[in-house]
């Protein structure tokens, strides 16, 4: 615990993370405590998965997570990234769990994998994960109950898939690629390279070239050069900003949002207003959150620069810069850029959802476009709890990739989009009064559709925070079936009360000679 007299600030924060430990942390089963049904089969064992599956066991709802790498991957994204990579945003803002303990505002790499492993001991999730195993399909058998891969896996309730967002690294072909003499690395591979007094060439200006920005740092490169395709917004490491932005109830663009622009311009860009789109509106997509690349811009020490990438040469990149406003592809002019280290800060390839069955991607209420973005209409037990995936159809193999479920937004990894979410799901498990019907579900889309109708993107390639809460309080607050569940899902207080209501209807309904059924997987609520 941090001193109040000469750490005031790292004092509250840890006392307000207790609280928030102490007021909303299920506790964790007790060793060899037999959990109940509804089963839940976990799809992925990074942070999101480990998350959700500790609120599962919290609440007394047995698990099983299926990881599809070895023990080293328990952390997804973040076992495979550099040591030098850290949180862009305040880790108020990336509560993956209420039991998490920040040290600071900013952890490492390190400490993030540590507070996942932590959690994933600490709700005893060790038994049941499954590492080395790859979901290759999921289906229900003849009672409605979902089988993973196969039946020797068991049977399931529900599923959770929270494959996230990052898979193997993307590494495309450059032309002439192997006549550069310097060194050639992705963004993630950058631990024990040397770059002191070096001359860096990032290739890429999303979220991978923020990693390789770290790198750049903590080595002490002599001279950063930034090659982006198109112009990307950035907002400051900042808190205070950050929530802001997040707060934007209409979830996308609207005729107010020159103002938070106009404010980034002036205050953040200052004289490097030139890097700013001109043509993609802040709340378009998700914006790169650094601080330290404009200090350097100003510096000398770092040359953010728009264009084309023709091909290496032996010193560098042939790259064809474009004035703002110039088209991808466009005119320019050709500059021989050099370096002695080519960063490829081109991300990751997407994890696929292809092992779900095919009724969840038919058209119009293919991914994105779920009910609350992550649940399928077809099939109310089954949650994609994942975080910012672009959504695509790609054929390859003459296979049709489907990838799901977010695609751009500004807002927080929190305990409260897991968590809620997770919630939810186990709300839709325990009270088939709670389940919506595919009818109304595809209503709620619709719904959203035209709220959004004047957006520049479509309903669900964009929102904010507070948009999410208007959905989940849609949701719930003002169904009267699910009312009574309102503050376990928003706290996760209170599932007793409601679970002894469900079990009191569940006696009047079988007096009546009604049965629930043996699946959890029909809707029977608006």
């Amino acid at each position: 615990m941090e001193s109040p007299i000469l750490h005031p600030f790292a004092f509250l924060y840890q006392i307000i993370q207790w609280l928030i430990n102490t007021i909303f942390s299920p506790d964790p089963p007790a060793p060899g405590e037999k959990l109940g049904r509804p089963k839940i089969a976990i799809i992925g064992a990074g942070l999101t998965g480990v998350s959700a599956a500790s609120h599962c066991v919290g609440h007394g709802f047995d698990v099983q997570i299926f990881e599809a790498g070895p023990r080293e991957h328990l952390g997804g994204i973040w076992s495979k990234v550099n040591n030098t990579s850290g949180l862009q945003i305040h880790s108020l803002m990336y509560r993956f769990n209420p039991s998490v303990k920040w040290k600071g505002g900013y952890p490492n790499r390190e400490q993030i994998v540590s507070q996942i492993t932590e959690l994933w001991k600490r709700y005893g999730l060790e038994s049941k994960t499954k590492f080395n195993t790859p979901v290759e399909k999921v289906y229900q058998d003849e009672k409605g109950r979902w089988v993973i891969n196969k039946t020797s896996e068991g049977r399931f309730d529900g599923i959770i898939a929270a494959v996230g967002t990052c898979g193997d690294a993307k590494m495309p072909h450059i032309t002439k690629q192997e006549v550069f003499k310097g060194e050639i690395y992705h963004s993630s591979d950058l631990d024990g390279k040397q770059a002191k007094g070096k001359s860096i060439i990032v290739i890429g200006g999303g979220a991978s070239a923020v990693e390789a920005l770290e790198f750049a740092s903590h080595e002490e490169a002599e001279k950063i050069y930034i090659l982006a395709r198109s112009d990307k917004w950035i907002i400051p490491r900042n808190m205070f900003v950050n929530i802001a932005l997040s707060l934007n109830i209409f979830g996308g663009q609207t005729i107010f949002s020159w103002i938070p622009e106009l404010l980034l311009k002036k205050f953040f860009y200052r004289d490097l207003e030139d890097l700013a789109p001109t043509h993609k509106g802040l709340f378009t997509g998700t914006p790169m959150v650094n601080s330290d690349v404009m200090d350097k811009v100003r510096s000398g020490k770092a040359e953010w620069l728009r264009g084309d990438i023709e091909s290496f040469t032996q010193d560098g990149i042939k790259f064809n810069v474009r004035a703002k406003g110039v088209p991808v592809d466009g005119p320019g002019k050709v500059r021989i850029i050099k370096g002695d280290i080519v960063v490829m800060a081109t991300g990751y390839d997407r994890p696929s959802l292809n092992f779900l069955p095919d009724s969840n991607f038919e058209e119009p209420y293919a991914p994105p476009n779920w009910y609350l973005q992550t649940f399928p209409p077809q099939h109310p037990s089954i949650c994609c709890n994942n975080w910012y995936v672009p959504p695509s159809k790609i054929k390859k193999e003459n296979q049709l990739i489907q990838y799901s479920t977010y695609v751009n937004a500004i807002g927080t990894v929190g305990n409260w989009h897991i968590g809620i979410y997770t919630r939810i799901l186990l709300m839709f498990l325990s009270d088939p009064l709670t389940r919506p019907r595919t009818f109304w579900m595809q209503r709620w889309i619709d719904m959203t559709r035209v709220l959004k109708k004047f957006a520049p993107t479509n309903a669900f390639d964009f929102f904010t925070y507070l948009e999410l809460v208007w959905w989940f309080t849609f949701c719930i607050a003002i169904n009267p079936f699910r009312c009574k569940w309102a503050f376990f899902v928003f706290f996760g207080i209170g599932h007793g009360l409601p679970r002894r209501v469900v079990d009191a209807e569940d006696k009047l309904r079988h007096s009546l000679g009604m049965n629930n059924g043996d699946t959890c997987d029909v809707g029977k609520s608006f």
